[in-house]
């Protein structure tokens, strides 16, 4: 009998051996309520952009934990999943999270385009996994993350993605802590405020939507994460059941 033919090795290993987080609701379980919340985040984007066209958007919170990049994450995956052509940044210099959501190594990226030493089309990472995704990692943490995000080149580096993609979703530091989510918040299309119920401290709150305000960002709205399944009567049971999903720290 003659020897099988084998595929050919894609290089990367399948999505169940790289181990990818379980974050990732609109990937695993596309049928969870989580899941239809996010594509109705994806709807009201979509309805948002009828006067002006949204393209570039960055996430951000008050504080830390209360589910922007998960936010930011499941957003991407959302969107690609009706054929829109998506590139998921991190330019969170300071701790980003969003390439371990896809196991994928933060050997280059936003940094190194930003620093010179790499072409755009370098940083970007492509998962086998969802089709019309794409990726590009923090790169190495830099000293002076601020900076370098409110250069020339990151409003160029913006500039490029949203002539490429369909779609550029941001995850940023929170706003109410640092500058970083209100630089990059004056330089895309709209700002998305994550807020975690009972988490959130109000002070903080307001104080990232005046840091977004003071430069002109366009917030496009709130995202409340961490609802408490138990206290939110059949709304919150329908559209909100993801508590479970929400951490995997």
């Amino acid at each position: 009998m003659a020897d099988e033919q084998k595929k050919p090795d894609s290089g990367r290993p399948p999505a169940r051996r790289r181990k990818l987080s379980a974050n990732l609701i609109t990937l695993f379980d596309p049928k969870a309520p989580a899941s239809e919340a996010y594509r109705s985040l994806r709807t009201n984007i979509g309805y948002a952009g009828i006067d002006r066209q949204i393209k570039t958007i960055c996430v951000t919170s008050p504080g830390p934990g209360e589910g922007k990049s998960t936010t930011c994450a499941n957003l991407a995956v959302s969107l690609a999943q009706t054929g829109n052509r998506v590139l998921l940044m991190e330019a969170d210099l300071r701790k980003p999270k969003i390439h371990k959501y896809f196991a994928m190594p933060n050997d280059n990226g936003v940094t190194n385009i930003l620093k010179g030493d790499i072409p755009f089309i370098t940083a970007i990472k492509t998962l086998p996994e969802i089709r019309n995704l794409h990726l590009m990692c923090s790169g190495p943490l830099p000293p002076n993350p601020s900076e370098m995000l409110e250069s020339q080149k990151m409003e160029t580096l913006l500039a490029e993605a949203r002539e490429e993609y369909d779609y550029v979703i941001v995850d940023t530091p929170p706003a109410g802590q640092l500058t970083d989510g209100a630089v990059v918040g004056r330089l895309v299309d709209g700002v998305i405020l994550v807020v975690a119920s009972g988490e959130s401290n109000i002070d903080m709150a307001r104080h990232a939507r005046d840091n977004l305000n003071n430069v002109g960002a366009n917030i496009m709205g709130t995202v409340v994460s961490k609802i408490d399944r138990h206290s939110g009567g059949a709304y919150y049971n329908r559209y909100y059941n993801y508590d479970r999903y929400y951490y995997e720290e």
